[in-house]
């Protein structure tokens, strides 16, 4: 059966777009500052709200234009070797940052304390907006919605998808947040670790997630090559 396949896609792609270094700090600073749960609630909300509606617009987006994502069709072809060459591309950047870097914290990092001081609500846009526009994550949703055009599901089980999808790309999000909504005192250790690793060591993990993820779209491309 194609479902175990195609779930392990979307979950895939999924983890590839929760794996935001700068959205994952940007979340344990709100744990560790005043209202944790009210602001990492929020936070972990709108990422998740974020999601779910780029996906239902690309959906929709590819259903208008009646757009083929099977395999080996142009269109599918097409996405899985650009969107393979540019989060090799991207992830190539990331990887020569960290290395460079040493493990010191990245040029962004004082920028994420100043976003965590904003007022919540245009924290939570910044957010939205940064989600949407990171060109790997713009890859990623794109090739999830591909995934689900393909396999072309009545409606109700398209939403099902679409949302198992969203609940994926905020999992990363949701375990701190969970640890501690369970209990704050216990976990503030473990978040304050957290953060400095994500800041030391970030760049390197994205950098080689993106270069897996890059291999597997181009493999796929070339495969729909060979196919026509």
């Amino acid at each position: 059966m194609a479902e175990p396949r195609i779930w392990t896609e979307l979950l895939t792609y999924g983890l590839g777009i929760a794996l935001s270094p700068i959205h994952l700090v940007l979340l344990l600073l709100l744990l560790l500052g005043a209202s944790p749960l009210r602001r990492g609630g929020l936070f972990v909300g709108g990422w998740l709200l974020t999601s779910a509606l780029v996906v239902i617009a690309l959906l929709t987006l590819g259903h208008g234009l009646l757009l083929d994502m099977s395999q080996g069709s142009d269109h599918r072809t097409g996405l899985d070797l650009i969107g393979g060459g540019a989060l090799i591309a991207l992830g190539g950047r990331e990887l020569i940052r960290g290395v460079l870097n040493g493990g010191e914290a990245p040029a962004w990092s004082g920028a994420v304390d100043r976003f965590a001081a904003m007022p919540l609500p245009l924290l939570l846009l910044i957010s939205s907006v940064t989600e949407v526009i990171s060109p790997d994550d713009i890859l990623l949703f794109a090739k999830s919605a591909a995934v689900i055009l393909a396999a072309q599901l009545p409606l109700q089980a398209e939403i099902a998808w679409s949302a198992g999808f969203s609940a994926a790309t905020s999992v990363l999000l949701l375990i701190p947040f969970l640890a501690v909504l369970i209990g704050r005192q216990r976990v503030l250790p473990l978040l304050q670790s957290g953060k400095i690793a994500l800041l030391r060591r970030g760049e390197l993990v994205v950098g080689s997630l993106s270069v897996g993820l890059g291999s597997y779209l181009g493999w796929q491309g070339i495969s729909g090559l060979m196919i026509n």
